[in-house]
Order: C-alpha cells, then structure tokens, then sequence
C-alpha cells in the first residue's frame, strides 16, 4: 500500500484507461458469455440452456467445415506471411540504392492502408477470366484458356493467402528493416575481419539479431488467425463458399442472417477460448519471454 499512496498520481492516471477496458470491453464480454447459456430473446425471458448452444456449434457439421477452411488458409498465411517479409527485408537491405529502397519499401508498405473492400475489389479484377491482367500474362505465356481463379476450388484458398500476404508483407517487411538498422555494425565489421562473405553475415549476423522481431511477427499472425473475417466476407462467393468460409463467417450466419444469437455467441467464445489455447502454446514453442 505504501508503493501505491507513494506513486498515487499515476495510479489516478490509470484510472480512466481501466475504466474504458472495464466497460467498452470486458462488460461486453461477461455479457456475450452470459447470453451464449440463454436462449436469446429479444423481448421477455431469457432461459438459462445451460451448454446447450455450445453443443449445437460442435454437433453442426458446418463449423467442423469452417474450422478446416480457418486453419488451411490461416496456416498457410501464417507460414507464408512469416517467411516472404523476410525474404524481402533481406533483399531491400542488400539494396545500395537509397531512393530505390525508400520507393519500394513505399509501393509493397501502401496495400497495407487499404481496406479489404479496395483490396478484394482489385484482386477480383485482376484475377478476372476476361480481362484480369493476371490470366492476360498468362495467355501471353502460353496458356490455353483463362483461369476462373475467384471460382475454381483448386485455386481460390491460395488466392486468399497470397493476397493476404501480399497486403500485410509491407508492413512487416518495415518492422525487420527497423529491426536490421538497430544492429551494431561492429557485428559485421568483425564478421568480414573473419572473412564472412555477404550471405554468411546475413545468416550470421542478420537472421540471429532478428530473432525476437521474429517471435512478435509470430505471435501477431497467431493472434490473426481465427480472426479472419474481413478478407473472407469481400472476395468469397457461392460458388467456392465450402472452400473459405471460416468461423468468423460461421458466427457472422448464426447471429446476424439467422439471428441465433446464443449459438453465435457460443462459437464466438469456441473462438476466443481456441486463440488463448493456441497463444499458450505458441508462446512456450517459440520461448516468447526468452527475448
């Protein structure tokens, strides 16, 4: 208590940021995790259903389905998203050119401020059969017949990784080239005194010093990963919905077409107890707190 009275002012300080997370954010979530045991009624009682609404999510097919679709495409990008930020901040750190690398760390780093909606439209346009820029290279190339990319299930789980990487590999690409400028060149100054050549003092060097940059990179896609929503609700359609729709699609059906509000409710909590779980253990696989 004498800690607290001593360093009260900042305490008091804290007071309004507690009070915002308390009530715009945790007394929502009591709310929703009280409401996903209730039969939801808009007007009267609201019956205490016990699990009921979570055992409805788990014996419906359909969420089994969705959860296969996130974790493919979500691996993917995770995998995917992990490695080319990389590979990129590497290249563009190689670069001598100074206004070369300023210019293309602006053209990969601004797909990162659109939204989904800019995002999708483009690619759904540049992916078109008929006059996308992507089947019209192809057809330059060789190939016999334009690709139906938005509507081929051979295609369309790749195309939701790939233009998510493609929109989000900026952003990251910018947090390792931070991270490369931060290090001390007496590291490869004394690698080349030990005669390092370039692609020795990257793997020596480099890499090991990005390490913990790594490890939030990681953890940020992780958190990312049964969140995806956004991208999915733009660039899907009938035709490949099997093949993309993920649980945040499954809760977005339940809740707002179907107005299944506990059984939304249910999954939406299946979601949050799933991201603590694989945190957890994405946390003590990569050794998060080891720096």
């Amino acid at each position: 208590m004498k800690a607290v009275w001593k360093f009260k002012s900042l305490y008091i300080m804290m007071l309004p940021i507690m009070a915002y997370f308390l009530i715009f954010s945790y007394y929502p979530l009591v709310r929703g995790f009280m409401i996903s045991f209730q039969e939801f009624r808009l007007i009267g009682n609201r019956p205490f259903v016990g699990f009921d609404n979570y055992l409805a999510v788990l014996r419906d097919s359909s969420f089994w389905d969705t959860l296969q679709n996130t974790l493919i495409i979500g691996g993917g990008t995770l995998v995917v998203g992990f490695v080319m930020p990389i590979v990129l901040a590497l290249s563009l750190n190689e670069v001598f050119s100074t206004w070369f690398k300023k210019v293309t760390q602006m053209i990969v780093y601004l797909p990162h401020l659109f939204s989904w909606v800019v995002v999708g439209g483009m690619w759904i346009l540049m992916l078109s059969p008929d006059t996308g820029i992507v089947n019209q290279i192809l057809k330059l190339a060789g190939a016999a017949k334009p690709i139906g990319f938005m509507s081929s299930s051979d295609y369309i789980r790749w195309v939701m990784v790939l233009t998510a990487v493609w929109k989000e590999m900026g952003f990251t690409c910018i947090l390792y080239l931070a991270a490369i400028v931060s290090i001390n060149p007496s590291l490869y100054e004394a690698a080349r005194i030990d005669g390092a050549n370039r692609w020795q003092q990257v793997k020596y060097v480099t890499l090991p010093s990005l390490v913990s940059t790594m490890k939030v990179v990681i953890m940020l896609n992780v958190l990312s990963i049964l969140r995806m929503f956004d991208q999915i609700f733009v660039m899907r359609n009938g035709a490949v919905a099997n093949k993309v729709d993920v649980i945040m699609m499954y809760t977005y059906q339940k809740g707002i077409l179907e107005f299944k509000i506990g059984t939304a409710t249910a999954a939406g909590f299946l979601v949050i107890f799933a991201t603590l779980i694989i945190t957890f253990v994405t946390r003590a696989i990569i050794r998060y707190d080891e720096g």
